[in-house]
């Protein structure tokens, strides 16, 4: 038995018109034969899911589909005429409403592509990259190179397949549409010529370089600027150096992703910095001035007497400047008492002296927390 259209957009019977029209997007844009040249499994996938997301796209279409069934509503074609019939439903990628916007936020052109000359210059697609920086590059910028490997477009034949001077003859299959139409039911479709893959002509010479394939393995190198200030995530975009045009179009942008890697005593967040300074148990109690770093080199400020552990100081302009340059963030410091360790005996009796001189003034935050607690028992002793 034949897959039902609500199998092949992987929907249930109970599904609204925006589920459907997620799953028809999601499906499409995973078989779109842009994205997968070559792969007939995956043409003839997509074709399904068009006729699938036609009908049940349609609130009436998809009633009479409920009703009639999958068979029935299938092979209804030859009552209605067949294709291009009386009831017949003419399916044209380039003209398909609806789809046709959803193929124009995908791929860039919706219909207004459909019918472009096959042959008119056209521009290279983006691409992305993904560079992970340490955390300093990207607090201080720096001038970055990088080098991949990617499928680009023939400089000899200019994608166009063939070789320079070569002469172009009308695709006999297609008749220099780049279309051809096919039949399923009663659904006629447009779908992209397997002779001339959609250039509406074949040559007499193919390209020596690229045999054909209109693409050639091609190393690139780029170099490029990092702003001071970028962060975790930041795209920095590098106009044409993205893949090559075809028949003589620009060439696309390449879209620098950052990753930054983790500091080993900064936090960031957006501006801001974050560090933790451990600080002597005297100087918490006596106060003082202690030494923090900071991204601009070491700076110095007061700890007041009684400091408690966890306190967090604000250290104004310290922080990242942003790429922008209109602002710069802060830095947050907050110290933590150590608790000194490998005491020797005479350390030991100074202290004892010192912890049987204090009182409950000494301890406010102790003296406190134990009046809660005696609460807490009474209540429910």
């Amino acid at each position: 038995m034949a897959e039902d259209y609500y199998s092949i957009l992987e929907v249930d019977r109970n599904a609204s018109q925006d589920d459907i029209k997620r799953a028809y997007r999601r499906l499409a844009m995973k078989y779109h034969p842009d994205r997968n040249q070559g792969d007939k499994a995956a043409e003839e996938k997509f074709k399904q899911i068009g006729t699938a997301y036609e009908v049940l796209g349609d609130e009436e279409k998809k009633r009479i589909y409920d009703q009639v069934g999958h068979e029935r509503y299938t092979q209804a074609g030859g009552a209605a005429g067949g294709p291009g019939g009386p009831g017949g439903i003419h399916f044209d990628f380039g003209d398909m409403g609806d789809i046709g916007d959803i193929f124009g936020d995908f791929f860039g052109g919706g219909r207004r592509q459909r019918q472009r000359d096959p042959n008119a210059p056209v521009k290279g697609e983006d691409l992305q990259y993904t560079l992970t920086i340490t955390f300093e590059e990207a607090v201080y910028g720096k001038e970055a190179n990088i080098s991949f490997t990617v499928d680009d477009t023939c400089p000899r034949c200019q994608g166009s397949g063939g070789e320079p001077g070569s002469k172009r003859q009308t695709c006999p299959t297609c008749h220099g549409r780049g279309q051809v139409m096919t039949s399923r039911g009663f659904f006629q479709m447009s779908t992209t010529c397997p002779t001339c893959h959609g250039t509406g002509y074949t040559l007499d010479h193919v390209c020596t370089e690229c045999h054909g394939s209109t693409q050639k393995r091609t190393s690139k190198k780029v170099s490029f600027h990092i702003p001071a200030g970028v962060d975790n995530g930041s795209r920095i975009r590098v106009p044409g150096k993205g893949l090559s045009g075809r028949m003589g179009g620009p060439a696309g942008d390449l879209y620098i992703e950052i990753q930054v890697r983790e500091h080993n005593i900064f936090k960031r967040n957006d501006l801001n910095l974050y560090c933790q300074v451990p600080i002597s148990f005297t100087t918490a109690a006596l106060g003082g001035e202690i030494t923090v770093p900071t991204i601009y080199g070491p700076t110095t400020f007061k700890v007041p007497a009684g400091t408690q552990n966890g306190k967090e100081f604000r250290v104004a302009g310290k922080g990242v400047q942003s790429p922008r340059g209109n602002r710069k963030g802060d830095l947050y410091v907050s110290v933590q008492i150590e608790v000194p360790v490998n005491l020797t005996n005479e350390q030991k009796e100074l202290l004892t002296k010192f912890a049987a001189s204090c009182n409950e003034t000494s301890h406010p935050f102790w003296r406190s927390f134990m009046d809660k607690a005696k609460a807490f028992f009474t209540k429910h002793s």
